[in-house]
């Protein structure tokens, strides 16, 4: 099997630690109700928020959860700095939020910056590289919008290899069903995670509450769980639901940053001979 390169840049190297004690099965107390009880949790929940960037409506409410959260910036936007930073100071991951062609809408929906799949490979690198450069502190990367160009080997390789070669690891929001990020993503070796459930993709309060239902369901077959609410038309709704239940949802888990749930990359064949 092939190893993957990992850069020993210090977050990385906690990266790496966070991620290792998570796969080695160590559990996190929990106080529950009742004479000296300890309930184990080992469920985890991370809450991916895009749309960060351009003041959008639930900005400030969203950084003020009780919990860590991953925040997915959107380059060359008017608050894309400002936000960043303001997550990094409260201590949540910061991941760029990359524009990128979606099957159905219009191009201008996507903003500035935005990966289509008519570029040159030259373009998308330059893309890209611009968009990793104008968010600070972003440690990976997720798409926005993308159904089209996530389905697209081209365009994703080279996505991915800029990923690699800048120390980002991916996650695929699944805005498509063809998405053939895990598969390049192995090829390229990079490390990749993917959505399990949309919060808000009805901005309505009654829709984000049947969402957090299918999150406790998701989570009574699985350890880990990562969802992706977004601040704009649903910020106010999705936040306000989200602080509502987080007591309630960590009972049964803990949540986590991102970059608590990465793997481990896979280790290196001592039989495999060196080349």
């Amino acid at each position: 099997m092939n190893a993957i390169t990992i850069r020993t840049r210090p977050w990385k190297i906690a990266i790496l630690v966070s991620a290792g004690i998570a796969l080695c099965g160590l559990t996190v107390h929990a106080r529950t109700a009742g004479p000296k009880t300890d309930k184990l949790i080992t469920r985890q929940i991370a809450v991916v928020i895009d749309d960060f960037g351009n003041g959008m409506t639930g900005t400030d409410q969203m950084l003020e959860l009780p919990i860590k959260l991953t925040v997915a910036v959107m380059p060359f936007l008017p608050t894309t700095k400002q936000d960043a930073e303001a997550a990094y100071r409260k201590g949540h991951d910061v991941i760029v939020h990359l524009p990128m062609e979606p099957i159905r809408g219009k191009r201008s929906w996507l903003g500035p910056g935005s990966i289509t799949t008519d570029l040159t490979e030259e373009e998308i690198r330059n893309r890209v590289e611009a968009a990793i450069a104008a968010v600070p502190h972003a440690i990976g990367m997720n798409n926005h919008m993308g159904s089209k160009a996530t389905a697209d080997k081209r365009v994703m390789r080279i996505v991915l290899q800029v990923c690699k070669e800048r120390g980002l690891f991916f996650l695929d929001s699944r805005t498509s069903y063809r998405t053939v990020v895990p598969r390049i993503a192995k090829e390229v070796g990079v490390i990749t995670l993917h959505n399990d459930v949309f919060l808000d993709d009805v901005y309505t309060k009654r829709h984000v509450l049947k969402q957090i239902a299918e999150v406790k369901k998701f989570l009574s077959k699985n350890d880990q769980c990562i969802v992706i609410g977004h601040v704009g038309p649903s910020g106010l709704q999705t936040s306000g639901v989200l602080k509502k239940t987080i007591p309630e949802l960590q009972s049964n888990a803990k949540f986590v940053p991102l970059t608590q749930l990465l793997p481990l990359p896979e280790p290196f064949d001592q039989g495999q001979k060196l080349r």
